[in-house]
């Protein structure tokens, strides 16, 4: 079985999660992993090939952002909202609010928290 690796809470630092949250489709996993909870890899209707993905989850998986798991041959990935939380409280929660879908008047359509 494959073993990922993955910072303890303590480790994960600013730059490095602001770097995984730089990119539109790691921003789009985000998104999905708020709204749905934990997903397979292949779960998130995201267009791309499947090394891109890895790379992708590889990026947010090392910057502390989600963690990975096996089950069976499944890869399961949530997000690390409480890790986040204790470390930068606030933070991912007011970037899922820039990114959710808002109505004519601009509030929120749903909510991903």
């Amino acid at each position: 079985m494959r073993i990922f690796y993955h910072p303890n809470r303590d480790s994960i630092d600013l730059p490095t999660v602001l770097h995984a949250l730089s990119d539109p489709v790691r921003l789009r996993i985000i998104q999905c992993l708020a709204q749905d909870g934990e997903l397979t890899c292949g779960a998130f209707g995201i267009d791309a090939p499947k090394s891109t993905l890895s790379h992708h989850f590889k990026v947010l998986r090392e910057g502390g952002v989600i963690r990975t798991r096996m089950e069976g041959a499944h890869r399961i990935v949530s997000l690390r909202m409480e890790d986040l939380n204790a470390r930068f409280p606030g933070l991912v929660q007011a970037i899922l609010n820039v990114l959710a879908p808002k109505d004519a008047d601009g509030d929120l359509k749903s909510d991903l928290g």
